[in-house]
């Protein structure tokens, strides 16, 4: 959803007016279909008010994407609408229940139905005009803000047009005498009020065990990633959802001789590109690798390699009698497979023979299990103009 005032201002009033709309209809249905006793006439006043779920979603989602995480909240709030709609969700179901139960009933005992008369015929029809209408207002500024909610409250007003139409094709019937129509279309739109029960609840469910995008969609993110000038790969990508939104996490391989700070610039790089191409995406976490190490596991459950300062004092202890030790500015270190790469930066004016001594001092750490090889590098000195 976006977070812009204005769109958040069009969701918020079309959302009220279908609210208005649906409990409007919903109320008419239900005391109509009472009066001329037609099951299927309440029952679909029944699934006029199982839409005001759907609108109070919206408007739900309108409300608390526009509130960023708090600190409680580290994630943001979008939890408390999945677990809203679980309990909505089995609340329609519960009903839809009720109601194809009921109309069962009456069709097995062959339960009296009369004929509905106009005002109900004219009441459906009506609601069927206004569903129709409801639906086109709500898909036109869903596409003027880019709205994917709203898009979907807009379908979801044009299955109820088709509902209507059911209903509205059983009351014709009953009229004429096929009474058991009216029955039947009682237990069809019970069905489908279900249907939109079940739909809420496996989406809230999905949500809550953090299922993943598509993996079509996964490929593209990883497309994205890899497109990122200085990416030389992407593993351990991992999505989930959250109330419309999409959280990633992903690992982005560098060349290992780069500096840090690079590294941090091209992921940063990388999480733009993939914000630009998925608006849903709100929480993006990378982890800057020099070598792919996909598979290899989590590897703060294995043992690690020694850090600098255990590493200075063992090298150290090896190379302070050599030479060239008080020569050397300082040591880069690059974990790489498995070991460590130690390149000793030199002053360029440095007067040493840097093979030679390379040989030597390599030789001398060669029972460090850590160790992998030295490597010379001449530190440029700037010169006067």
């Amino acid at each position: 959803m976006s977070t812009h005032p204005e769109h958040h201002q069009a969701t918020r009033r079309v959302t009220y007016l279908s609210i208005w709309v649906n409990c409007l209809l919903g109320i008419a249905k239900v005391i109509t279909g009472t009066i001329v006793g037609s099951a299927a006439l309440v029952a679909d006043g029944v699934h006029s008010f199982s839409d005001l779920v759907t609108d109070s979603f919206v408007l739900t989602a309108a409300h608390y994407g526009r509130q960023g995480p708090d600190q409680d909240h580290h994630y943001g709030h979008g939890r408390i609408e999945t677990l809203a709609t679980l309990f909505l969700g089995s609340v329609l179901i519960f009903v839809a229940g009720g109601i194809a139960w009921s109309s069962l009933n009456r069709l097995l005992v062959g339960a009296d139905i009369p004929p509905p008369g106009l005002w109900a015929m004219l009441l459906t029809a009506f609601a069927l005009l206004a569903k129709e209408w409801l639906y086109h207002v709500t898909r036109r500024i869903a596409r003027r803000i880019d709205s994917k909610l709203l898009e979907a409250n807009a379908w979801h007003h044009r299955s109820d047009v088709l509902s209507t139409g059911v209903v509205m094709i059983a009351l014709v019937g009953s009229q004429f005498g096929v009474a058991w129509l009216d029955t039947a279309a009682a237990i069809l739109v019970g069905l489908l009020v279900g249907k939109v029960g079940w739909e809420l609840l496996w989406d809230a469910g999905r949500e809550l065990v953090d299922t993943a995008l598509p993996e079509a969609e996964q490929q593209r993110m990883r497309e994205v990633a890899c497109e990122t000038p200085g990416v030389e790969g992407v593993h351990d990508l991992r999505t989930r959802q959250s109330a419309g939104r999409t959280m990633l996490d992903l690992h982005v391989v560098v060349s290992p001789r780069i500096s840090v700070s690079e590294g941090h610039e091209i992921g940063n790089e990388v999480s733009r590109r993939l914000r630009n191409a998925f608006p849903a995406l709100t929480d993006l976490t990378f982890h800057v690798d020099p070598e792919d190490d996909s598979g290899e596991g989590d590897p703060s459950r294995f043992p690690g390699l020694p850090l600098r300062p255990d590493i200075e004092s063992e090298l150290a202890d090896r190379w302070s009698g050599h030479e060239v030790w008080p020569q050397i500015h300082e040591l880069e270190l690059h974990y790489l497979d498995g070991r460590v790469t130690v390149v000793a930066c030199l002053e360029e004016s440095a007067a040493v023979d840097s093979e030679q001594a390379r040989r030597e001092l390599d030789a001398a750490a060669r029972d460090l299990t850590w160790y992998s090889h030295l490597e010379f590098r001449r530190l440029l000195t700037a010169k006067a103009s």
